[in-house]
């Protein structure tokens, strides 16, 4: 009996120190997607990494939200979300940030989509034009991101706007 409480005790360490190893090292590769430099998603100069987020819990209504690519965004892989008023988010640099829009146009009339971000360590721009327009209009376009040392990073997106 006492032969077997220890082996029990020893199956259950190995276990569970087992099941640890494999939680952390699952976890960090599920919930951020580093984007460097793939097919689709070239940096024109300097080094801005732009990580995926899931659709960001802080939006309630109204969003635009843009992938690099019709298949990332299929796959809810979005490097860009804003709730198309005053907050966009973007993980940047391995940091989840949440930045203030300067200036949207309205996408309910305009066929060209433009919005500008701005922090103390990026200035963002994004560029579309309507390719569908249904209950959500769909866009193409670009994103450029500038750090004030001059290194510029620029995609195409993918994505729609709606409430």
């Amino acid at each position: 009996m006492k032969y077997l409480i220890i082996l029990f005790s020893a199956f259950l360490l190995v276990a569970c120190k087992k099941e640890k190893e494999t939680v952390s090292g699952s976890n960090s590769a599920d919930s951020l997607h580093i984007t460097k430099d793939s097919a689709s998603v070239k940096p024109s100069s300097g080094n801005i990494l732009v990580g995926t987020i899931p659709f960001p819990k802080e939006i309630k209504e109204c969003s635009c939200y843009f992938a690099v690519s019709k298949a990332d965004f299929e796959n809810e892989r979005y490097i860009y979300a804003d709730d198309a008023g005053k907050t966009a988010y973007m993980m940047l640099d391995g940091k989840r940030l949440a930045l203030n829009l300067i200036s949207s146009s309205d996408m309910e009339v305009d066929e060209l989509l433009t919005k500008e971000i701005e922090n103390d360590d990026y200035k963002i721009s994004v560029k579309g034009k309507k390719i569908k327009g249904e209950e959500a209009l769909l866009f193409e376009g670009t994103l450029t991101i500038e750090k004030p040392d001059g290194t510029t990073f620029t995609t195409p997106i993918y994505g729609e706007c709606g409430c």
